[in-house]
């Protein structure tokens, strides 16, 4: 979505004017607290006892990006592994890149002497030492390497997506009740301070009526060498790896490096972008199941030869590299009315990036937007009597008439004082994967293995393979082209139904 400079710092300090007069008295402590508010904020206190001793499993893109955000007062690694000498070199080198900074550069020099290193994941749970494992691996690997993790004794936080198919992740919830461990997924969002405040303002009623919720996240790889999935081989790296990788369940170098791409290694657009995003929308809507989806996925660039002027080769790739899906959702009334439906609609594209990527959320009186994780705006709808909306209209935050709170427009050009409020809590806030390392810490150490409401995981199994229904049932029904609705035992862990062998998918 597009806005001016001006309409920007508007729909921000809108957006922060509710924020602050909802919650003013809680966002005074968070910001009191300092920057390390993850603790404060989300209600579970310092850790109290070491930190846990964790081994990281996959050091790669985000296996990088979760070593630099780790919390050193809650979470000790011990010892990393990766197939790949290069990933392992980054672990403590770091790439040059800000979100990859490198254990050396976090930790000091020492870090190298004190922090074992091994090339095999299997040894690695061997270790005594190591009370849990986080595990950053190609997709394909999630669900064996987090079972051999759960078996060995380990409590697991895997990155999403949660695994290759819901019959993985059916077994790796069954595996984690079955040996008692703590089995988290790294939908980061649920951590976030900036969507938990956006959520806390859909909830609060600010927005009206929702009926319509627009993802996206578009990239433009169009140009030579740009193309962020597509890395080349180091063929002295894959001499030392020749003969080991069927092993590991790779085809080949290329199903390894380039994971993303392959079908039987990776979950395409949906897996690796939509999943988060969707995850988002489903915790605007009150973490509600959908009821149906469908939509359109295509090579539309990759597959095809000489686009334009560029003139280039047909890629090898088998995902897709333009999706567009539709998911129905049911509203507040839909047990009573099954009229009352909300529209998702999700984008992801290869070859434009004007509008990155975000959530607009559309309400009967208002409009939200998160632009990039890093800001939120918020904006009014005009009154058909008194006026007052729209993106370069300030506003303010009154009681309504059944008590609750709801937008006005203020004729004042400043920011109100609860803006300011708070706009200092929301620049001390990440994107939520130190605050998700944390409380998977906190809770091991202080054995908690309760429900999300109970003060458990935010992003337990069963939160995340929902997750994971959406994402993958999306793929099916572009692969299928056709509308599947969604069955309520899909989501359930005991029950063995699952999407991928319905016979009314794939029969």
């Amino acid at each position: 979505m597009y806005f001016k400079s001006n309409e920007k710092v508007i729909g921000k300090e809108n957006f922060n004017t509710a924020v602050g007069s909802t919650r003013r008295d809680f966002l005074v402590g968070t910001v009191a607290a300092g920057t390390a508010a993850g603790a404060t904020y989300f209600g579970y206190s310092k850790l109290t006892g070491d930190p846990v001793k964790v081994g990281f499993i996959g050091t790669g893109d985000e296996g990088s990006v979760l070593l630099t955000q780790h919390p050193p007062e809650f979470m000790d690694i011990v010892a990393i592994a990766d197939l790949r000498e290069a990933n392992r070199k980054r672990a403590f080198d770091g790439d040059g890149n800000e979100h990859r900074i490198g254990l050396v550069k976090k930790l000091g020099p020492g870090c190298k002497q004190r922090i074992k290193v091994y090339n095999d994941h299997r040894e690695l749970l061997k270790d005594p030492e190591i009370e849990a494992v986080v595990i950053a691996v190609p997709l394909s690997q999630h669900a064996p390497i987090t079972i051999d993790a759960l078996k060995a004794g380990k409590h697991v936080l895997c990155e999403k997506l949660m695994a290759h198919n819901i019959t993985e992740c059916k077994e790796m919830i069954r595996v984690a009740k079955e040996y008692n461990k703590l089995l988290a997924v790294g939908h980061q969002r649920h951590y976030s301070v900036l969507y938990d405040n956006a959520n806390h303002i859909v909830q609060q009623g600010l927005l009206g009526e929702i009926k319509f919720i627009r993802a996206q996240w578009h990239r433009n790889n169009s140009f030579p060498g740009r193309d962020s999935w597509r890395n080349k081989i180091n063929p002295v790296e894959a001499a030392e790896l020749e003969g080991r990788l069927q092993e590991y369940g790779y085809e080949d170098m290329e199903h390894l490096v380039n994971w993303r791409l392959f079908n039987s290694t990776g979950g395409g657009l949906m897996a690796e972008l939509g999943s988060h995003q969707l995850d988002a929308c489903s915790i605007f809507l009150g973490k509600v199941h959908p009821l149906a989806v469908h939509g359109y996925g295509g090579r539309n660039f990759y597959g095809v030869k000489g686009v334009g002027s560029l003139d280039k080769q047909k890629d090898d790739r088998e995902i897709d590299d333009h999706v567009y899906v539709t998911f129905e959702f049911p509203g507040p009334n839909y047990a009573e009315d099954k009229n009352d439906i909300v529209i998702v609609t999700y984008s992801s594209i290869n070859t434009n990036r004007f509008e990155p990527y975000g959530e607009s959320v559309f309400g009967s009186r208002g409009t939200m937007y998160i632009n990039m994780e890093q800001e939120a705006l918020l904006f009014k709808e005009a009154s058909p009597t008194t006026g007052g909306g729209g993106p370069e209209q300030r506003l303010y935050v009154l009681s309504g008439n059944t008590g609750g709170p709801v937008l006005d427009a203020s004729e004042s050009l400043a920011p109100s004082a609860s803006a300011s409020i708070a706009n200092a809590a929301l620049e001390k806030v990440s994107r939520g994967y130190t605050e998700e390392m944390e409380h998977f810490c906190y809770c091991i150490r202080n054995n908690i293995n309760a429900s999300p409401k109970e003060g458990g995981l935010k992003c337990n199994g069963t939160v995340a393979m929902a997750d994971a229904i959406m994402a993958l049932t999306a793929n099916l029904a572009m692969k299928h082209k056709k509308r599947i609705e969604f069955k309520p035992e899909w989501f359930d862990p005991e029950n063995p139904a699952v999407p991928e062998k319905d016979p009314q998918i794939v029969g």
